[in-house]
């Protein structure tokens, strides 16, 4: 994402440099380019190569961090560790003998 970053930023600066001297030459299919647009365009060119920049730096830093593992020592000795076993819950339903009896209504 670096690079393309860096890309579209050569890419904004000619637009920008070219747009100020001609703005017809860039924005070709408006019928009447100024350079005010020339500038707007050049603002969010340069607001999307930023973001592009920033979010590609953060990827990187990211995939560096993931890449560090941190090596156990040889000599240590490992410590066991317990592991859970699971047991069986006992059911919670009613016996026949204490079920409540049924209401009547009439």
């Amino acid at each position: 994402m670096v690079a393309y970053a860096f890309d579209l930023g050569i890419w904004t600066m000619l637009f920008f440099l070219v747009g100020m001297y001609k703005p017809q030459w860039p924005l070709f299919f408006v019928k009447n380019p100024n350079r005010l647009m020339i500038a707007g365009i050049t603002t969010i060119f340069i607001m999307i190569t930023f973001t592009l920049y920033g979010e590609g730096t953060r990827r990187d830093k990211l995939a560096q961090e993931a890449k560090i593992v941190i090596p156990k020592d040889a000599n240590a000795p490992s410590s066991a560790v317990p592991v859970p076993v699971p047991t069986p819950i006992p059911a919670l339903v009613p016996t026949p003998d204490k079920a409540p009896a049924a209401k009547k209504f009439l």
